[in-house]
């Protein structure tokens, strides 16, 4: 196993088990007690902390960082940039029952680039999580959220808008942080083009 690290050049702990037949891309980092299935792929530059677990058919984006006991199942796709907290769940059957095989039923679900998902919630399998959105701690997202959204509760529901930098906007849709600019297009929020 030393030998493939050192010819991939990513990093592995000794108490994780990488499968045969993934992708990890150079730079990417996967901490302790990690199950890496075959047929998963994951970016660069990427941090995987304790206790994940990325499934076949899972895809991982450049320069994502996972926070400890999240499971990526087949279905999953997280694009770059994404940050996922601690223990936040994924599905991807959206009527599981042990006693009926359904592996053909799995339903996609996309995390647009630059997204964040806070700690416990729960992606219901299906829906896309919009580019630089932000879903609180414990949320329970059961339907697509926008692009730029801030997201909480149970079910979540849109509470406002967010800058790329994670900053809150504000009703002018300023970022209180940086000072970043966005506009409204129909109900969606948009970065005003810089001349």
């Amino acid at each position: 196993m030393k030998e493939s690290l050192q010819l991939h050049k990513y990093f592995a702990h000794e108490s994780s088990y990488i499968d045969e037949n993934c992708k990890i891309g150079k730079g990417t980092k996967i901490w302790h007690f990690c199950q890496i299935m075959p047929g998963c792929e994951i970016g660069e530059n990427c941090n995987i902390g304790q206790n994940v677990v990325v499934s076949p058919g899972a895809i991982i984006g450049n320069g994502v960082k996972i926070q400890n006991n999240v499971s990526l199942y087949t279905g999953v796709i997280i694009e770059d940039d994404v940050f996922l907290g601690p223990s936040c769940v994924f599905t991807n059957v959206i009527n599981p029952r042990a006693f009926i095989e359904r592996k053909e039923e799995y339903r996609k679900t996309v995390v647009g680039k630059g997204a964040s998902i806070g700690a416990n919630a729960t992606i219901v399998c299906g829906c896309r999580i919009g580019r630089y959105a932000f879903v609180g701690a414990g949320a329970v997202v059961t339907k697509d959220v926008p692009d730029f959204a801030l997201v909480y509760g149970n079910p979540a529901k849109v509470r406002g808008a967010v800058c790329k930098c994670g900053g809150k906007l504000s009703e002018k849709l300023l970022c209180v942080f940086c000072g970043e600019e966005y506009e409204l297009k129909g109900t969606a929020v948009k970065e005003c083009k810089k001349l």
